[in-house]
């Protein structure tokens, strides 16, 4: 009997922003990084973690030096926490009254530099016809845009994934072909008979995501067979960084062409061989098949799969 009126008091008082604050923490692994992300004071972050291990009475980061990792316990709170803020966050959805104008609320998640006029066209053509459905693009890693989606804290997302994930429909956005890059600081900047045996040796740019099993592993596999022996001397998840630091000089990289053909014209950047690029590698359109749609939601994931298949 005690113990079940002590779980009602900790169902009662326990505050569910701090299971949010945590699931951040848990994802960033670090304070700092976690503060950053929910726009937040290191000190706000600290505290909140503090106050959830005293409501729960068990600990839940396990610290060593400047790093940490969560105990088993907080493993566990870890994920309950995704689960219940992705339950809360479909309120809206259950709330919502059909009605012949469409009101509500979508939430895009999206990697960096997509570009598509026929993207654009769409969004001009929904907003046209359902100015009442707000969006909300969030800009994120490929790995947290599908953790997002499965933990049902969005309603889709347009990302990098090279293996079918479960609960989530995959269709293809678009493909990217990427080729080698040097920027206005290389060597080999403005060379006309460089040769594909010339960049063996180079150093490279690489993405955090293009190593074997990542996102970007089909750049790595090219690498590997043509036995380029390069240091990776810079790295980055985000695409505008690995761009900068390519232009910068540190070392060849693997970019998207037609997301750096401005910069190519430009003068920033320049193309290696071989001619033909490097390795496709797709976006595509997901969402979790298993979440609870709103009107909203549902007209504008179905609208953009329309569009996809003009």
């Amino acid at each position: 009997m005690a113990e079940r009126d002590a779980q009602r008091l900790l169902n009662d008082r326990l505050d569910w922003n701090l299971l949010r604050t945590f699931r951040v923490i848990g994802q960033e692994l670090s304070i700092s990084r976690a503060a950053a992300r929910l726009h937040l004071t290191q000190p706000a972050v600290s505290q909140a973690l503090k106050r959830l291990e005293e409501q729960l009475g068990r600990q839940l980061i396990a610290r060593r030096g400047p790093r940490f990792a969560l105990t088993e316990v907080g493993e566990q709170i870890f994920e309950l926490a995704g689960e219940i803020y992705g339950q809360m966050s479909q309120v809206s959805s259950v709330l919502e009254q059909p009605a012949d104008e469409v009101i509500g609320k979508v939430r895009l998640l999206i990697i960096s530099r997509i570009y598509s006029e026929r993207f654009d066209d769409f969004l001009a053509d929904f907003h046209r016809q359902h100015p009442r459905v707000d969006l909300e693009v969030d800009v994120m890693r490929s790995s947290d845009i599908v953790s997002a989606l499965q933990e049902k804290t969005a309603t889709l997302g347009l990302s990098l994934n090279r293996r079918p994930q479960p609960r989530l429909e995959q269709r293809l956005f678009l493909r990217q072909r990427y080729a080698f890059f040097c920027g206005k600081h290389h060597g080999l900047f403005g060379q006309q008979n460089v040769a594909e045996g010339d960049l063996q040796r180079e150093n490279f740019v690489s993405f955090t995501s293009d190593q074997i099993g990542g996102m970007l592993s089909p750049l790595t596999i090219f690498r590997d067979q043509q036995g380029f022996s390069g240091r990776i001397v810079a790295s980055s998840p985000s695409l505008e960084e690995v761009r900068r630091l390519v232009i910068a000089g540190f070392g060849i990289g693997c970019l998207p062409e037609h997301v750096v053909a401005a910069d190519v014209d430009a003068g920033l950047l320049w193309r290696l061989p071989p001619h033909e690029g490097i390795a496709d590698v797709d976006i595509h359109l997901l969402w979790n098949r298993e979440q609870r749609m709103s009107r909203a939601e549902t007209l504008f994931i179905e609208s953009l799969q329309a569009s996809l298949a003009v």
